[in-house]
């Protein structure tokens, strides 16, 4: 990773990190590029389960709020938002990063895709962002950045993405509706396409690897986006330099987006 221990560009910036599983996923690279540019930085964790896994990385960034997150679970997400309330007063950086499709229906075709399974694909895929930004909000009382995960299957028909390509579609509309509507508070919001990555829920992807291979063969860089490199260019995105700067979708995938 990048030494930026002195530039210090997010100094005094209240950040929460929602979605980090383990030290491979993006969120975590996120959380280290905040941290490193001086960021305070409050973490979630799944469940009990995923706890032992997120606790000593939020240690690591020096995480002053530590708490669950499961979408599912009604009330979680508003209990985050108290704390952060409580703790800070304020927030300035917002990372979403939460995803969700039922296993038979993310592996099977988009035509076969269940009612119960395409809208609780949407609901914690995409409606948990717009719930988010709502709780943001009013947190954000001199502007911020709310940033959200996509993928380029949004755009593209992807092989075993299936129905997360229109979830994931709808969430990029999404992000320049919220865009918009809260610009002239001063909040942006962006949404970050990383190319292919090795994390936990890339694993639900079938014949992931090949779309790994593919990606780097085809990739005008020749090389795999790697999680730190995502943290960073979220960071930049998050600073007073980037203030002009909203409702994008940024790819960060080594230039992959515009090969055919």
């Amino acid at each position: 990773m990048i030494d930026v221990s002195s530039l210090n560009l997010l100094k005094s910036k209240k950040a929460l990190v929602t979605g980090i599983a383990n030290d491979q996923s993006i969120a975590w690279g996120c959380a280290k590029a905040f941290h490193a540019f001086g960021a305070d930085v409050a973490v979630t964790y799944l469940n009990e389960k995923a706890k032992p896994h997120v606790e000593p990385l939020a240690k690591e960034v020096g995480a002053q709020i530590l708490m669950p997150l499961d979408l599912q679970h009604e009330g979680q997400l508003e209990d985050v938002f108290e704390k952060i309330e409580k703790r800070w007063g304020r927030l300035d950086l917002c990372l979403h990063s939460l995803a969700f499709a039922p296993k038979d229906d993310l592996q099977g075709r988009v035509v076969d895709c269940s009612r119960d399974g395409f809208l609780r694909a949407m609901e914690i895929s995409c409606w948990s962002f717009i719930r988010m930004a709502k709780l943001a909000e009013p947190l954000m009382k001199s502007g911020g950045a709310l940033f959200t995960m996509t993928y380029y299957g949004s755009q593209m028909v992807v092989e075993h993405y299936n129905i997360m390509g229109p979830v994931k579609a709808a969430l990029e509309s999404t992000t320049r509706y919220l865009a918009a509507e809260l610009g002239p508070k001063g909040i942006r919001v962006h949404a970050i396409s990383p190319g292919p990555l090795k994390t936990r829920a890339a694993s639900g992807i079938t014949a992931f690897d090949k779309l790994l291979q593919k990606a780097q063969s085809k990739a005008p860089s020749r090389s795999l986006v790697s999680i730190d490199d995502v943290g960073v260019a979220v960071a930049f995105l998050g600073m007073d330099g980037a203030k002009l700067i909203t409702g994008e979708t940024l790819y960060i995938d080594g230039g992959y987006h515009i090969i055919d």
